[in-house]
């Protein structure tokens, strides 16, 4: 398995929290020293594991809320 890094730039929102103390976070991430993306997935308390998540864009981003913002279920 290749290396990589990572820095959590900014904690946006924690969404929820597991009983072992991971937390679902929505952050700011650089991955390997690019520009850093919205990133939401399940991170230990330190920040020194994850687990799979999905990264976004700000235009993403964007679509993403807009697309939110329209969803009947959440009215």
């Amino acid at each position: 398995m290749s290396s990589f890094n990572f820095e959590v730039i900014e904690t946006v929102a924690v969404l929820s929290e597991g009983s072992k103390g991971w937390k679902k976070e929505l952050n700011l991430v650089s991955w390997n020293g690019r520009e850093p993306k919205y990133d939401i997935r399940d991170w230990s308390e330190d920040h020194t594991k994850m687990g799979k998540g999905i990264t976004f864009s700000l235009d993403e981003l964007g679509k993403l809320k807009e697309a939110l913002h329209n969803l009947q279920d959440l009215e």
